[in-house]
């Protein structure tokens, strides 16, 4: 909002909470079922930036049921349980030019078998969970989006406001204008998923990141189909690398057969990856057209599309989880099991970690103080050990490229399983994934093919199915810290990258008076946060649009 109406705002209105959870993914919703569970008497409530409870969620997702196990012991029993897919198949397949290779599963270490898993829509799990919160007493507001931290004059976190309202794009309120409401709490946890906006910042005022590595991240994207009923396996899980990617730049891809002859395809790229001229979207849709994948979706309808950041720093790049008045959960620390593509259940369980620290503090009368508690457990406990176990794969990859680094990654696995123990001890993640890209006059031209409207798909036709909206006339909620190097970093030395990075089309040079000119289809944006990640210079900063804008994904 502009500098000169600031004084000009009226008082934002407050609600007070003993915990503010921002965020209802499955570790936001999981704290507080679990704040509930121990302390009926606890008053909760949970903010969702997406139009309703599920709406940004995206995950492939085959889920480990140890997290909903703690939390819910008798899910199963529950017939509105939308976690009805076992895992029946389990299938890894590396990929050639031409053809692949199934790899037997009796080589693979144990972690990595998906038995008794479950493939769900991850969407439609945080629903019933959601259900199940508010059964509870859970106040849930889906539509508003927590933009700001709120500290006392000490420095601790006192509680969020949500987004103002009604400001136009020039940054002056319009007649619609609505002050966002100051949400105070006792405790607020943190569960944006994957590089939170308010969670980059937490991280930054309070040095959480000191003394680890840093953090990583991959691009993730979706797509939902139905098909033929004879091309449907149902409980399939099939997992796949190499092509369309080079040796050198790490990712994979996944098909899970769940029901209703739906299949979930999904691709991901690491993004610590060189050439600028990569395009995730596309080196996606030219993966489909391989002869081992593109037959079962020949004939076949898209029905949904969307695209992610997911964590992959792990063990190393966990920040410090709690701070004066509060916590990091979920993705928002970053619990992804890299080999196993799997987040949802160190979510769960690093929410029903919080919320049983914070109960404890509160019934101790403690408030706004740090719950190091949170931080000083997680390692020796569930979700330690699941890191810990892998946490050599991540930098292997990155450092011997795809075949050599997955062997080595496989053999250390081997060797954490059967002795606990690592022959490389524990490795570093180097630089950041905005640090990695090459000058483009020193990297190869990638040509993709175009899409042929069956198989594969273009940018905007695939954004239209993410059913992403946001109000035009607001500002744009992707910030440029400097507008001029955009031109001469992202331009000029890396050739544009940020046109290709971008999965929805959102980023543009266009020529204007002979000059190339940044353009910024913020519109378009499905809150995938790569720009934030991998922008060379780190010189773009992804905030929350107003509540409720952004994807609006059914079932994903």
């Amino acid at each position: 909002m502009a500098e000169d109406l600031t004084q000009e705002l009226p008082e934002r209105e407050s609600m007070e909470f003993d915990v503010v959870v921002v965020g209802a993914g499955p570790a936001g919703l999981a704290a507080a079922i679990r704040l509930k569970q121990v302390n009926p008497d606890l008053s909760v409530v949970v903010l969702e930036k997406g139009s309703e409870v599920g709406a940004h969620i995206l995950s492939g997702a085959v889920i480990d049921p140890i997290g909903i196990d703690r939390l819910i012991p008798g899910w199963r029993e529950d017939k509105d349980a939308p976690i009805k897919t076992p895992v029946k198949e389990d299938r890894f397949l590396y990929l050639g030019p031409a053809g692949s290779i199934r790899l037997p599963n009796i080589l693979l270490p144990p972690l990595m078998s998906n038995h008794g898993a479950y493939i769900v829509s991850l969407g439609n799990v945080c629903r019933w969970l959601a259900k199940r919160a508010e059964d509870l007493g859970v106040e849930i507001y889906p539509g508003f989006a927590a933009a700001e931290v709120l500290c006392d004059a000490a420095g601790a976190v006192i509680g969020v406001a949500t987004g103002d309202m009604g400001v136009g794009r020039d940054g002056k309120p319009k007649d619609t204008f609505t002050r966002g409401m100051a949400l105070l709490g006792k405790y607020v946890l943190v569960a944006e998923g994957a590089r939170g906006s308010l969670a980059k910042q937490l991280i930054a005022r309070f040095h959480l990141d000191e003394g680890r590595e840093p953090a990583k991240f991959g691009i993730g994207l979706k797509e939902l189909w139905v098909v033929d009923p004879e091309k449907h396996k149902l409980g399939r899980v099939q997992h796949s690398f190499g092509w369309p990617l080079d040796g050198g730049t790490g990712g994979g891809s996944f098909l899970y057969h769940l029901e209703d002859n739906q299949v979930a395809v999904g691709f991901v790229v690491h993004l610590n990856y060189k050439n600028p001229w990569l395009s995730p979207f596309d080196e996606f849709q030219r993966f489909k057209t391989h002869p081992a994948i593109r037959p079962t979706f020949e004939g076949a309808k898209r029905i949904a599309y969307g695209a992610r950041a997911l964590t992959e720093g792990g063990w190393q790049s966990v920040p410090k989880l709690s701070f004066p008045g509060g916590a990091l959960v979920g993705c928002a620390a970053g619990f992804m099991n890299v080999p196993r593509i799997k987040g949802s259940h160190n979510a769960i369980l690093s929410g029903v970690l919080a919320a049983e620290k914070v109960a404890e503090a509160i019934a101790a009368g403690r408030a706004n103080d740090e719950v190091v508690e949170i931080d000083t457990s997680w390692r020796a406990g569930d979700i330690g050990k699941d890191l810990n176990k892998v946490r050599n794969v991540k930098p292997l990859w990155s450092r011997f490229g795809t075949f050599f680094g997955i062997c080595l990654g496989g053999l250390d696995m081997w060797t954490m399983t059967l002795f606990g123990a690592s022959l490389f001890g524990t490795l570093k993640h180097g630089k950041p994934d905005s640090a990695c890209l090459e000058p483009a006059a020193k990297s190869k031209k990638i040509a993709y093919p175009k899409p042929d409207g069956k198989v594969t798909f273009d940018r905007l036709s695939s954004v239209y199915l993410s059913n992403t909206n946001h109000e035009e006339d607001q500002p744009i909620h992707l910030k440029l810290t400097d507008a001029a190097a955009e031109r001469t970093v992202d331009l000029d030395i890396f050739g544009g990258p940020s046109t290709r990075y971008c999965p929805a089309g959102v980023y543009e040079w266009v020529e204007k008076d002979g000059e190339p000119s940044f353009v910024i289809n913020a519109q378009n944006c499905v809150h995938c946060k790569t720009c934030d990640i991998k922008d060379p210079g780190s010189n773009i900063t992804w905030t929350v649009p107003e509540g409720a804008g952004g994807p609006n994904y059914p079932n994903m």
